[in-house]
């Protein structure tokens, strides 16, 4: 949508380092992210990050009305367009670092899914270690965690440490193929078992 990518520009150009792209993702890459979400049950999805909505939309159109779906998002102005958008998810402005807390108060115990948009390769290693620490430790044992970086970011030097984080926190790390259909290009991760 153009109001999309001119807002998510806007706020990119105002904090760079906390939106990390300036337009939103595609329909493809959303639908690559979304691949790890159960087709049955009830499950806990949290969604980290999730700007103006491409990978919400995803979640709530695998999820048909089952679950707990919570989004994280630290940015003011996206999270009220959000939870005008989607009125069923629980969206919350907040910090990801928190999330064991907000499950907390909501009662629910661990997450089963985590769904990141957040832009790992801009973040300084200790932040990166607060978030993926804060993540792995809310998630349940058998639980999914994932994520994507553009592919220009490969070289880089806080890619390749998340990269290394990934394989810490988690016993198995998939990556998946490139969605060439986005803007920037952009890949995915699978990761699995957090570790405790």
């Amino acid at each position: 949508m153009p109001n999309d990518t001119a807002l998510l520009l806007g706020q990119f150009l105002r904090a760079p380092a906390k939106i990390g792209a300036f337009a939103p993702s595609s329909r493809r890459l959303a639908a690559a992210v979304c691949a790890p979400l159960p087709e049955r049950g009830e499950p806990t999805v949290v969604e980290l990050g999730p700007g103006t909505g491409p990978f919400t939309a995803e979640i709530q159109r695998r999820l048909t009305g089952r679950g707990h779906h919570l989004a994280v998002e630290v940015n003011q102005q996206l999270a009220t367009l959000l939870a005008q958008r989607f009125p069923i998810v629980d969206v919350v402005h907040d910090d990801a670092t928190e999330l064991s807390r907000l499950l907390g108060e909501r009662g629910l115990r661990q997450a089963d899914v985590v769904i990141s948009g957040l832009p790992w390769a801009a973040f300084p290693e200790d932040l990166q270690r607060g978030l993926l620490g804060a993540v792995s430790s809310a998630m349940s044992p058998s639980g999914a965690f994932t994520t994507f970086s553009y592919i220009h970011a490969i070289p880089m030097s806080s890619a390749r440490r998340f990269r290394a984080l990934l394989a810490e926190r988690f016993e198995e790390v998939v990556p998946g193929r490139t969605v060439w259909r986005n803007a920037p290009p952009a890949f995915v991760f699978h990761a699995r078992r957090p570790r405790p």
